[in-house]
């Protein structure tokens, strides 16, 4: 099984709306094999990490348990300071009274060979490469039959091979506790070492590539995970659960702001390494989200232990901007070029499959994997079709009106798939312009859906309903209605809730706290043609019942920091799906880092507590689809459109498959993809 990062739990992204290109993934994206978090991804130039203020914990207790303190010119740094003080049981105490339930370990290249059995091909390879993809007849064919996974014994495999991809932004970071962009955690789901990951259906499991065996007691409040022990950093170090137990400590250290990763690691009591390869963690409490907290970025101790408490940052010392520059990695590739705002360049690392001479995993399919950072969808369909890209992600108009002709199909093929993706505009529920869920609603009556979805994203998507998927488990069977365009609604609505235009020139307003406040505001945008489009049309709309909307793009960067900081009055984003629907906690739970617009609602905070203790499916389903249905009633969010999965691929590569979070990140994801030698 291929190793890639998911998402897990960061910004994965900030939107590439209808004509843009994204990548997940916050939990994100990337593979959780990787050791990514699995949450909810914003699909957009990046994810933000909001930093924690003030003091908080104490250090664990002496012993099994000790933390290590060292005192810094800025204070005293305690590794784990965020951790209760807990003394483990000895292994011989917690293996007499666990009753260990056998979980599974997987190798998800392997399930999937076993699901491609039975999904015979449509067509031929030579009949997919000759189609024009231009029906949904066309498009399952096609995917029938380049999704052909590669021969076991690698027969056919151009293993001297390298793909050109395209990243969208340069990286900030390569460390994965610190990745928060979907081009980081692209990166990091080739590079990074985990021991877990989900597969296509968002079910989890242990990596069969670094996990020998992993149990969960009958009470649910450990687990047992024993790592192989042919598992060796880059630089020739072992991997061993002492680096497991470090990151986690690294990341319960309050000093260390990675409160995205943060989420759900702190769910856990204490993990205890009892050797090189025995890990039991402990959990907080039986709940049916424990398998995700198992999952967090790990880190080489023997890099980062001596040198965290003079730089908690991790990128900041001279130390550790040179291992930002030449990262010690886990996973199957290795960095090896990165030019600012140029390139990554990714290559295959013979000591992760080979081990004492003997090969302990499979081969990775690509030699070298070579980034072109591309931030202009156009330049990357350009670069699609002269052959110096081999993939690229493809935007409705793109799919629509620019990939039909002999130009791309000369060397390449397209085909699109389902993904859990929505977009949608936030309001910043400080502004007393939007604290009211009746002007919410309000606003949800101006928009222009249909122009929007038939003209601006060429009937490709269809309308949100909401935060979850219309096709997911957990939504609900009464969800209510899309709202539809009604001008003369939302004036009665705003007319009601106070926003008159008492002055006469032309823009509502409402006297608040003494002062004539006028209905006018500044809606963001990432600078991308298509959420231009879109967010313009709101405008307009706006404009006919008397309220301004300034619309303002702004570059990815500053796009990020005004989100994080909550800089803002309105703006266009996108939300990936998370591997459970738990992880949208940290979007709509109050105070939770990543509830940019600052939602607050008892009844929703009390279901997702719910939720998290059930641990029947349908019951938990119904719990977390009367969330979707206070959200939506609530409208912290003015939900747009779900987007669908659309790609160009090289007619050389085979082996893609889509899932909720796309081709790429899920196990095995981008590790089922290989170039055929034909």
């Amino acid at each position: 099984m291929r190793i890639q990062r998911l998402l897990l739990l960061l910004f994965l992204s900030v939107v590439f709306g209808c004509d843009s290109t994204k990548t997940p993934r916050k939990d994100a994206p990337p593979s959780t094999a990787a050791g990514g978090k699995q949450a909810a991804t914003e699909v957009d130039e990046g994810d933000s990490e909001e930093s924690l203020n003030g003091d908080a914990g104490t250090a664990s207790s002496s012993g099994a348990g000790e933390t290590s303190s060292v005192s810094t010119e800025s204070g005293e740094f305690v590794l784990g300071n965020l951790i209760e003080p807990f003394d483990p049981p000895t292994l011989e105490e917690v293996d007499s009274t666990a009753d260990w339930q056998a979980q599974p370990v997987v190798d998800a290249l392997a399930l999937l060979r076993e699901v491609k059995k039975e999904e015979p091909a449509l067509v031929s390879v030579e009949e997919a490469l000759s189609m024009r993809n231009t029906s949904d007849e066309a498009n399952a064919k096609i995917l029938s039959a380049l999704s052909v996974l590669a021969p076991e014994d690698g027969s056919g495999v151009d293993y001297d091979n390298r793909i050109r991809r395209g990243l969208p932004m340069d990286l900030v970071t390569t460390n994965p506790l610190l990745q928060s962009s979907i081009a980081e955690q692209e990166i990091g789901g080739l590079t990074g070492f985990g021991l877990f990951g989900f597969d296509w259906k968002m079910r989890p499991f242990a990596v069969a590539d670094t996990v020998e065996s992993w149990q969960t007691s009958k009470d649910r409040l450990m687990d047992k995970v024993v790592i192989r022990d042919d598992l060796r950093w880059s630089d020739g170090t072992p991997i061993t659960a002492h680096d497991v137990v470090f990151s986690f400590k690294v990341i319960m250290s309050d000093k260390v702001f990675v409160p995205a990763v943060r989420q759900g690691t702190d769910l856990l009591k204490w993990i205890e390494a009892y050797d090189d390869h025995t890990l039991v963690y402990f959990q907080k409490k039986a709940q049916a989200i424990n398998v995700w907290n198992l999952n967090f970025p790990i880190i080489p101790k023997h890099i980062y232990e001596n040198s965290i408490a003079d730089d908690p940052t991790l990128n900041t010392s001279e130390y550790h901007v040179k291992y930002e520059k030449n990262p010690v990695v886990g996973g199957p590739y290795q960095l090896t070029d990165w030019t600012r705002a140029t390139k990554v360049v990714l290559e295959r690392r013979e000591d992760y499959y080979i081990v004492d001479g003997k090969q302990v995993r499979d081969k990775p399919y690509f030699r070298e994997i070579y980034f072109s950072i591309v931030e202009d969808a156009t330049t990357r369909l350009l670069a699609l079709k002269s052959g110096d890209l081999h993939e690229s992600e493809l935007g409705a108009e793109q799919w629509e009106t620019q990939t039909g002709g002999d130009d791309f199909y000369r060397i390449n093929t397209k085909v699109r798939g389902p993904e859990a993706t929505f977009f949608y505009i936030g309001w910043n529920l400080n502004d007393p312009r939007f604290s009211d869920k009746q002007v919410r609603q309000a606003l949800a009556y101006v928009m222009n859906y249909d122009e929007m979805l038939d003209d601006l994203c060429f009937g490709l998507f269809p309308q949100c309903r909401g935060i979850f998927s219309p096709d997911s488990w957990m939504f609900p069977k009464d969800a209510p209605p899309p709202f539809k365009q009604d001008l003369d609604r939302a004036e009665d609505m705003l007319d009601d809730a106070g926003w008159g235009d008492s002055d006469g020139d032309g823009i509502r307003d409402k006297m608040i706290n003494g002062k004539l406040v006028p209905f006018r505001f500044t809606l963001l945008v990432s600078n991308k043609p298509d959420r231009i489009a879109i967010c313009r049309l709101f405008a307009e709309d706006l404009d006919n019942i008397g309220i301004e909307c300034n619309v303002r793009p702004l570059d990815a960067a500053t796009f990020q920091e005004r989100m994080q900081n909550k800089q803002y009055q309105a703006a266009m984003s996108g939300w990936g799906t998370g591997a459970d629907p738990y992880t949208n906690e940290n979007i709509f739970g109050t105070g939770e880092g990543r509830n940019y617009g600052s939602y607050s609602n008892a009844e929703v905070d009390k279901l997702f507590e719910q939720g998290m203790a059930e641990f029947d499916r349908e019951k938990r389903g119904q719990i977390y689809g009367e969330v979707h249905k206070i959200v939506f009633e609530d409208q912290p969010y003015l939900f747009l459109y779900n987007r669908s999965s659309f790609y160009g691929f090289r007619k050389n590569l085979r082996g893609y498959r889509f899932s909720p979070r796309g081709p790429f990140h899920y196990s095995p994801g981008f590790g089922s993809i290989w170039p055929s030698e034909q």
